[in-house]
């Protein structure tokens, strides 16, 4: 690993420590006013340098290997512990550049692998060897033959959109949750204050209501900041952050879902959110906002062959009597199946579509309720790849039970004719 790579873990037992002094402040503070100088000059020296030893041993114990078929990753300074990633499974390999790394000129690959819960990673490589190593893993992937991996070199990019900063500055501050968890932060903390009669409680109210504000507003931002995606042969590339720099990559055939998100008050303006589920990897956003239009071409490159304008507009509606069931949004749900997808829509103020590629569904089945079985209404669900069920409601049971067994055929048809899920098919 780069030589900068003992910093990421000196902080350890640093932190431990001072762990252990926050959790008994009083016995800290007692400790700490008998403590002399010299002893705290000591206990200084001592820390310290264990601090860079930790740091030094646990990068020179890992380390990793390039095979024919699989990367190994060796690490652990008493406990070892190897990683064998099979080259076949890898369904993405991603750059990450936190702040500090950007400064030192480092990098960390993150390995979505199929079937594995987290993410490997190796942290920290120099930013060219970790781009270098990026683009040969992808050519092993796509089965790219080892002596020719190294020399293939990264697939070149064609960028569809770039999200302009001040477009998404406005569409976080049109997110109606954003001001619900204003009023809430500024609220609840003097209601607890008024009943307790505490400042700390009140405090202790506000911190996390302003801390989810901040991930739901500026945190967004930041991370969402300079969006751009490109399309290359191993898919789609995903470059964003404002502090740190995220370079990742929608993998060709992965996608189990995509949904188009429409917050009330991006409606007026023709503004959508596409989010994705993919197979064996958690990237979970497309285009953070984007015209309709915009939103449309680039679910396109995703789904091949599919309108999602059409689709939206050839979803049915659910019928009057499910207003017993859903009194207030049941005008929001619709549903559709027979073009290239099954497309369910909900919400009433925030709408969202869902399209998953008949394909890609994993199981369908009906679900019916004690109240929707008195009003003759059921549900359709449809599981994925991606371990999520996508949700027709209210529905008429009999074209319930017929969109369900003819799901069936139609996922059984589709994934005989679905393209292979390879790396790279046009390099």
């Amino acid at each position: 690993m780069h030589p900068v790579t003992p910093f990421r873990r000196a902080w350890a037992p640093i932190a431990i420590a001072i762990g252990a002094v926050v959790r008994d402040l009083d016995q800290a503070q007692r400790w700490f006013s008998g403590l002399s100088t010299g002893h705290a000059l000591l206990g200084l020296a001592v820390v310290i340098p264990a601090a860079a030893a930790y740091g030094f041993l646990s990068w020179w114990f890992r380390w990793f290997a390039v095979t024919d078929t699989e990367l190994r990753i060796r690490s652990g300074l008493v406990f070892r512990r190897t990683a064998h990633i099979r080259l076949d499974r890898l369904q993405a390999v991603d750059v990450t550049q936190p702040l500090l790394a950007r400064f030192a000129g480092v990098a960390k690959l993150k390995l979505d692998v199929l079937g594995a819960a987290d993410k490997d990673e190796l942290a920290f490589l120099g930013e060219r060897q970790a781009r270098a190593l990026r683009a040969e893993l992808l050519a092993r992937a796509a089965g790219i033959a080892p002596e020719s991996a190294r020399e293939a070199g990264e697939a070149p990019v064609r960028q569809l959109v770039r999200v302009d900063p001040r477009t998404l500055a406005v569409s976080v501050l049109l997110l109606t949750g954003v001001w619900a968890g204003l009023v809430a932060a500024v609220a609840a903390p003097l209601v607890v204050w008024a009943l307790s009669d505490s400042v700390w409680a009140a405090v202790a109210t506000a911190a996390p209501c302003l801390g989810a504000v901040w991930a739901a507003s500026a945190g967004r931002y930041v991370k969402e900041y300079d969006w751009t995606v490109g399309e290359s042969p191993d898919g789609l590339r995903l470059d964003h952050g404002l502090l740190d720099r995220e370079h990742e990559t929608v993998p060709p055939g992965r996608v189990q879902t995509v949904r188009i998100v429409e917050p009330l008050l991006w409606r007026r303006r023709g503004w959508a959110r596409v989010e994705l589920d993919v197979a064996g990897s958690k990237n979970g956003l497309l285009l953070p906002v984007a015209d309709r239009g915009t939103a449309e071409r680039v679910i396109a490159r995703v789904l091949p062959g599919v309108d999602a304008g059409a689709v939206a507009a050839a979803a049915v509606r659910v019928p009057r009597r499910a207003r017993w069931c859903a009194p207030v949004w049941w005008r929001g749900h619709a549903f559709t199946a027979d073009g290239p997808v099954f497309a369910s829509r909900w919400g009433l103020l925030n709408r969202t579509l869902a399209l998953v590629p008949h394909a890609k569904v994993q199981s369908v089945r009906l679900v019916q309720g004690p109240w929707e079985r008195r009003h003759g209404l059921a549900e359709v669900h449809v599981d994925t790849g991606a371990n999520k069920t996508v949700t027709a409601r209210l529905r008429y049971e009999d074209e319930a039970r017929a969109a369900v067994e003819a799901q069936a055929d139609r996922s059984r048809t589709g994934r005989h004719e679905a393209l292979p899920d390879r790396w790279l098919t046009g390099r």
